[in-house]
């Protein structure tokens, strides 16, 4: 397939085939994921994917992980539940987005491999240390404003793990005042914080 007149290079290039990996494998289901419907998505030769990918589900990893979201907590840990809201925002509007129903898509296929499954967090969410309220609760507890001891595998899944269910039961993004509630009863509770006044 020809690219056009105008031939894309460099980042042009790589995130219009990033783009096609994520829509193609949200909309079909990464188990039907094929580099001819990624090359004709991206509008590039399937040649120029093989250069670097050796299999789709390879290049829709590389996407998964170039389209992940990055919390910003605040730099001087001032603000533990405004950035735990913020992560669980983050997390929602990522959930939603074609990145997120293609992970979703991975983690919720009954006859998953478990290989995909592990290779997806290895190169998604761990090459950062976590994602959402753990990179939150981390920065936090690195700085003394929380005891690291408190963040057990339990408390770094709170959060998201409640977000997760109010999307599955629901199947609608939970609003702010949600998110708040998650943030002052479940999780400033569970590190020793308690709720922010009201």
């Amino acid at each position: 397939m020809a690219e056009g007149p105008t031939r894309r290079r460099g980042k042009a290039l790589l995130d219009a085939i990033y783009t096609a990996a994520v829509d193609e494998a949200a909309a079909s289901g990464p188990g039907r994921l094929t580099m001819d419907a990624i090359a004709k998505r991206a509008a590039t030769p399937r040649s120029t994917l093989y250069r670097r990918w050796s299999d789709p589900l390879d290049l829709l990893l590389d996407a998964l992980a170039d389209r992940h979201p990055v919390e910003q907590p605040a730099p001087g840990a001032d603000d533990l539940r405004g950035d735990l809201v913020a992560a669980l925002r983050l997390m929602v509007e990522w959930g939603f987005s074609p990145a997120g129903r293609a992970v979703m898509a991975i983690l919720g296929d009954p006859a998953r491999d478990p290989r995909v499954v592990e290779a997806l967090w290895e190169r998604v969410f761990d090459r950062r240390g976590g994602t959402f309220t753990q990179t939150v609760l981390r920065h936090y507890a690195s700085r003394g404003a929380l005891d690291p001891a408190r963040l057990t595998p339990v408390v770094l899944d709170i959060g998201e793990a409640m977000v997760t269910k109010r999307m599955l039961d629901t199947g609608a993004a939970p609003d702010d005042d949600y998110l708040a509630a998650i943030v002052d009863q479940a999780i400033l509770p569970a590190v020793g914080l308690g709720p922010a006044p009201a």
